[in-house]
């Protein structure tokens, strides 16, 4: 048999959890075709073959926590996520995106996008082409474009709400019966179109980019137990939900909102996954949140558990979309000038000298998390510059308290404001900041290890596509393998464990039987991973969105390449003119 490609002598790591062997794999149309263990076994039968000798063969990575849901109507690679090893994403998480949408609405579900995911209203106004008004149409219309990745959508409820709501879901008014079946039904109908679930956001962070709570955030049981009924004698789709459970406000409050996703799993029965962090204040509630899911997965409750790669945090840069000293008169009289020309501005002596005995003064209110959060910032400097630390051309995310802020600023005798301005002023004004600020109370990741090592918990997190101005976790893949697989000094887990978190694990949760693993049959979704290249590479801003909107851009070094159905979509970081990616319609 001609095969169409011929992978030698790889260490194949299969996604089963099994240990890494050295096999050679074929690939014709599309799928494995026969995988070899003994040298030379397959030799000479393929039209192309690599030599994959001390290189990695694991699947293609799963992504289940993107937003792509706008970027996918401009963009057919998926990038930065098909530079990490990833060949299938979901969008649609969080109960945000922009289906169904009544003509002439369009504009309320940007505001959300930007509000709650930090993409520029701008860029998605003029990236965003709007020809579509049910969610099986928005899915046709992403299906009429051949792109590099596949991917698969879950249906958002505040657009859900909106479509049948009106103004009455944007005043958070309570769903009628009637409400509540027409929102079932539209479900219903997205999910007999191959939609892969459904999602909804109870987080007091999301708001609009007017500063508005999100349609969906106090949704009652009632509502979402009646919604997710659509599942009813379908064999397909899971629920993704994200809240913050809150305990601080005290156990009553907790105990009644986890009650609540209790009955939607119930009402649903198909999986369900949950964000599941680290919080502060708030550092034991991810202690009650496993303990409640425990109960529930023995009592027969399909709950899983979504955990990120690392701290959960933002990048601070003088062209991020936040920084310290925004708010300062003396900054604002050069924000104008380009990147090099302010940082040399700002290191002015007298400049310097000027902003630093300033007061900041207020920051507008556009509806994102970012006034609250320089806000934070100028009232706790001297404790949170503990946790912030400089992320260089070789990113550390787990940097010792020695590395911060704080600390150089007391070996140097200044203040943490002044080391701070200090950096950011530095070279040609490029110098980032890492802050991270769930999943770093104690100032190191023991805690996120113990998460990852949960049996319920799921790769998951990286918000690939959004907070496009303060966030890159579309590497979280990439992270996985460096950092918890081969380079933490303590608390490693196993190559083949992460790999598959990253690759049967997810896919088992989707329902996705043909992908997740190397096997006879399956479709040929995998990398090709040099380890000793593997590494994450640093942040950088770039302006490539629509309507010249800027975003991080984070890539990787040592994929040697990544196939999605057996064509190479990405070969040494460089990604290629191939398309076969499609929209997965699950059911189908």
């Amino acid at each position: 048999m001609q095969h169409d490609l011929l992978i030698e002598n790889g260490t194949v790591i299969d996604g089963t959890g099994a240990a890494p062997f050295t096999a050679d794999i074929a690939v014709q149309g599309g799928l494995i075709t026969a995988i070899g263990r003994t040298p030379g076994e397959l030799a000479g039968t393929a039209r192309e073959t690599i030599d994959a000798r001390g290189a990695w063969v694991t699947p293609g990575f799963i992504d289940i926590h993107t937003h792509y849901d706008g970027q996918a109507t401009w963009d057919d690679s998926f990038s930065p996520s098909i530079h990490h090893g990833v060949t299938t994403v979901v969008m649609g998480n969080c109960g945000v995106g922009f289906a169904p949408v009544r003509p002439g609405r369009e504009d309320d579900l940007v505001k959300l996008m930007e509000g709650v995911e930090d993409i520029p209203g701008a860029a998605l106004h003029e990236g965003i082409r709007w020809n579509w008004e049910s969610f099986p149409q928005y899915m046709d219309a992403l299906a009429a474009t051949p792109r590099s990745l596949d991917y698969l959508v879950q249906v958002p409820h505040d657009p859900l709400r909106m479509y049948v709501m009106g103004e009455r879901a944007v005043a958070q008014q309570a769903a009628t019966a009637e409400d509540i079946d027409d929102m079932r039904a539209l479900l219903r109908e997205a999910l007999h179109a191959g939609a892969a679930g459904f999602s909804t956001g109870r987080s007091d962070n999301h708001r609009t980019s007017e500063g508005r709570e999100t349609p969906a955030s106090e949704a009652s049981a009632a509502e979402l137990a009646g919604i997710v009924s659509a599942f009813d004698g379908l064999n397909h789709g899971v629920v993704q939900c994200v809240s913050d459970f809150d305990l601080l406000r005290g156990a009553e409050h907790f105990d009644r909102e986890f009650a609540l996703i209790e009955q939607v799993a119930r009402a649903c029965g198909r999986p369900l996954s949950m964000t599941w962090l680290q919080r502060d204040p708030g550092a034991e509630q991810y202690i009650a949140i496993r303990d409640r899911v425990e109960a529930c997965v023995a009592q027969g409750l399909p709950l899983y558990l979504q955990t990120a790669a690392r701290g959960i945090g933002v990048i601070i840069g003088l062209d991020a979309s936040f920084h310290p000293f925004m708010g300062f008169p003396g900054y604002k009289e050069v924000a104008h000038l380009p990147l090099a020309e302010r940082a040399a501005a700002l290191r002015e002596p007298a400049r310097k000298a000027r902003i630093l005995g300033e007061k900041s003064e207020r920051l507008a209110g556009d509806g994102t998390a970012i006034p609250p959060l320089v806000d934070l910032l100028l009232a706790r400097i001297d404790m949170i510059s503990g946790r912030m630390f400089p992320l260089g051309p070789m990113p550390d995310y787990e940097p010792s308290v020695m590395q911060s802020f704080l600390v150089r600023a007391k070996q140097g005798g200044i203040s943490p404001m002044a080391a701070l301005y200090d950096h950011l002023a530095g070279g040609d004004g490029d110098h980032l900041i890492y802050f991270p600020i769930f999943n770093y109370n104690a100032g190191s990741l023991d805690v996120l290890g113990e998460m990852l090592r949960h049996p319920r918990a799921l790769a998951g997190l990286s918000d690939a596509g959004a907070h496009v101005g303060t966030v890159c976790d579309a590497s979280f893949t990439t992270f996985m393998l460096t950092h918890w697989a081969r380079d933490r000094k303590e608390g490693r887990l196993a190559v083949e464990t992460v790999v598959r978190m990253l690759t049967q694990r997810n896919a088992d949760y989707l329902g996705l039987k043909d992908r997740g693993t190397l096997k006879v049959g399956l479709r040929a979704d995998f990398n090709l991973i040099d380890p000793s290249e593997l590494g994450v590479g640093a942040p950088r801003l770039v302006a490539d969105l629509p309507a010249g909107g800027k975003r991080f851009l984070q890539k990787a070094t040592g994929y040697r390449g990544t196939w999605v159905a057996g064509q190479a979509v990405q070969r040494d970081g460089t990604v290629t003119g191939a398309r076969p990616g499609t929209l997965v319609r699950m059911g189908h």
